[in-house]
């Protein structure tokens, strides 16, 4: 039988829940704090904890971060005055999995702990079935090139990550690998064949929002229910409009356990939220598993690999493309660009290259000219610590070694480069 810690300080919140809650066919157990609750919890472990947030002397936020640290996995929704809406999201914050507000109905009671037992259901099902992945785990490092140690980390996170059935948001500048990390998440967590529904929330009508994502009464629409097994993956989610972003939080109330969900951004949406810009509750439900795609300009060690892997896709029609190589002059070129489009814009670069290059070897002349042109240039700082000569040296190489452009650049006479 399905069990449920009750955490309240209150003696009669315990007698009309028990009254409601055990014929419907749960057990119940009682706490009257936080302290005596988390002792409970360890000492006979529940399937959903039920935790007023307001008790002595320690309060239900506070037992929500024990119970968290001892079960990653606990189920545990917090009970709060109907008034304290921060409260409630402070919870989700901290890892609870839904929240009351005082005064609530049965209708909602049980609607929540039904969703609740769902969810933990279905966790304790994948975990005990160990339904074999689509992926192996050296798939991660085939699709995430490099062995810079941010790329590595990232490579790290994502393997520990795959297997959770908690919210993921990936968060990293345009191009920086979102969809290619969104896919290793879907393929190594969940069984093979199962779907993964893309929703593009910046290209979306609101038409095409409302019926394939929201649905009804938060029930969800088409996509949710196509996502059911699998993975609801939504990118660039800070461009959900602002009136349909509580509309999602009930589907994602209602359809917790359905699916995997995985949300994609280039913004910082905790600043957003905390600004207004974003609806807070939202936030804190799609970002329980947070993970930060690296630029590209910090992680350069990465660029020969990545020359490699792009060149072995590409086609020549002069030679073999594997064979292509790049001059020590042309690799210094990429990694001094700065890749605003990081690594969709270096794909597209390197490919363009490689496909219409007639040499076998690249220098840093075959490459475009607004790599050369919007190369990082170094800083006055330099030159004003007193490194005179490794400013102009950086500058000299900047200009591919053309000394009237550097000499016109830092603004003296071209013999002063020797």
């Amino acid at each position: 039988m399905p069990s449920i810690l009750i955490v309240d300080d209150l003696i009669s919140i315990h007698e009309m829940l028990e009254a409601v809650i055990q014929p419907t066919g749960y057990s119940t157990a009682f706490a009257t704090d936080g302290e005596k609750g988390l002792a409970r919890y360890k000492a006979e472990k529940y399937d959903l904890v039920l935790a007023d947030i307001d008790m002595k002397p320690m309060d239900g936020i506070t037992l929500l971060k024990q119970l968290k640290l001892y079960d990653p996995g606990a189920v545990i929704i917090i009970m709060t005055a109907y008034a304290s809406t921060e409260s409630a999201i402070q919870a989700l914050k901290f890892g609870a999995f839904d929240y009351l507000q005082k005064p609530f109905k049965v209708d909602e009671l049980m609607q929540a702990l039904k969703r609740g037992m769902e969810f933990r259901r279905t966790v304790a099902e994948r975990e005990a079935t160990g339904s074999a992945p689509a992926i192996n785990a050296g798939d991660f490092e085939a699709r995430l090139i490099g062995q810079s140690p941010k790329t590595k980390r990232l490579i790290a996170q994502l393997k520990k990550l795959s297997s959770a059935h908690t919210p993921v948001l990936i968060s990293g500048e345009l191009g920086s690998g979102h969809e290619v990390a969104a896919e290793l998440l879907h393929a190594a967590g969940t069984p093979p064949d199962s779907p993964l529904v893309r929703i593009d929330c910046r290209l979306s009508s609101m038409d095409s929002l409302r019926a394939g994502l929201l649905g009804q009464n938060g029930a969800g629409g088409n996509w949710v229910r196509e996502a059911k097994g699998g993975t609801l993956f939504l990118l660039h989610l800070q461009c959900l409009p602002k009136d349909t972003q509580s509309e999602l939080v009930s589907v994602l109330r209602n359809n917790a356990h359905n699916f995997r969900l995985i949300c994609a951004t280039e913004e910082d949406l905790e600043k957003l939220a905390e600004e207004g810009g974003f609806n807070e509750e939202l936030f804190y439900r799609v970002a329980a598993l947070p993970v930060q795609m690296p630029p590209l300009r910090e992680r350069l060690e990465d660029v020969p690999a990545l020359l490699k892997e792009i060149a072995g896709k590409t086609s020549n029609p002069h030679f073999d493309a594997k064979l292509v190589e790049f001059t020590e002059d042309a690799l210094a070129t990429l990694r001094a660009y700065r890749w605003p489009g990081n690594l969709a814009e270096f794909r597209q670069v390197i490919s363009q290259v490689v496909t219409t290059t007639e040499t076998r070897v690249i220098t840093s002349a075959q490459l475009p000219l607004r790599i050369h042109e919007l190369a990082d240039w170094p800083t006055l700082a330099d030159y004003l610590a007193g490194q005179e000569k490794q400013y102009i040296g950086r500058v000299l190489h900047a200009c591919q070694g053309d000394k009237a452009r550097a000499a016109k650049t830092l603004n003296i006479d071209v013999a002063r480069l020797g």
